[in-house]
């Protein structure tokens, strides 16, 4: 059993892999900005805390993740400001990593997106861009940190039902978010995957099989 502290606790994704981990048999602490949100923490498993990512210092992070055994990162702005955009899905995600290192918890997960690379190809006079360029800069600081790191980075979300089932060979874009949720919680019960950013779409090999692949 692992204590995970997840950030961004009540998305989609985050509530499918509370319930995933926690019916594993992991506590998962859910850091949410709304307390209206609790409820639903609560009835996946997690236990709610509220902190409101975006106006958190190093230190209140550091406060945050110390004790436990592996940060996940889901928090992001949703599609919402630039500035907050920005504000969440880069410099506070940089913050958590910094955050992580100091307090001593090794293994970080963080959900990222399948175009977070240098090269992600969105005109920086769109709106996009500003939730490209923040993941791709938070990826490249946590992969040159010295933490046990994974990067899930799934393509375009659905609410589709789970299959199971992922690939990066292109014959999709898209992954149901049931299934992000799954590769989220299979990556942080396996060690080896630490080191690897792993993108992928709906597809054909079973979670499992792709992971080890």
């Amino acid at each position: 059993m692992s204590d995970i502290i997840l950030f961004g606790g009540h998305g989609k994704v985050a509530l499918l892999a509370t319930r995933i981990l926690t019916d594993r048999g992991h506590r998962v602490t859910s850091v949410i900005r709304n307390p209206e949100q609790e409820g639903d923490v609560r009835a996946h498993g997690g236990e709610p805390r509220i902190a409101d990512v975006q106006q958190q210092s190093l230190t209140d992070l550091e406060d945050l993740v110390r004790g436990h055994d592996a940060v996940l990162w889901s928090a992001g702005a949703g599609g919402g400001s630039v500035d907050r955009t920005w504000a969440i899905d880069r410099d506070a995600a940089v913050l958590s990593v910094q955050a992580a290192a100091r307090a001593g918890v090794d293994r970080y997960v963080m959900v990222s997106w399948s175009g977070s690379q240098l090269d992600h190809g969105i005109p920086q006079d769109q709106d996009f861009f500003a939730y490209a360029q923040s993941k791709m800069i938070a990826d490249a600081v946590l992969r040159d940190s010295d933490l046990q790191w994974t990067v899930v980075a799934p393509s375009t979300l659905t609410d589709d039902e789970s299959t199971g089932r992922v690939d990066w060979d292109g014959s999709s874009s898209q992954v149901a978010r049931a299934d992000v949720a799954h590769v989220v919680a299979d990556v942080l019960e396996d060690p080896s995957t630490a080191g690897r950013t792993i993108r992928f779409n709906d597809g054909a090999t079973p979670i499992a099989d792709f992971l080890r692949g």
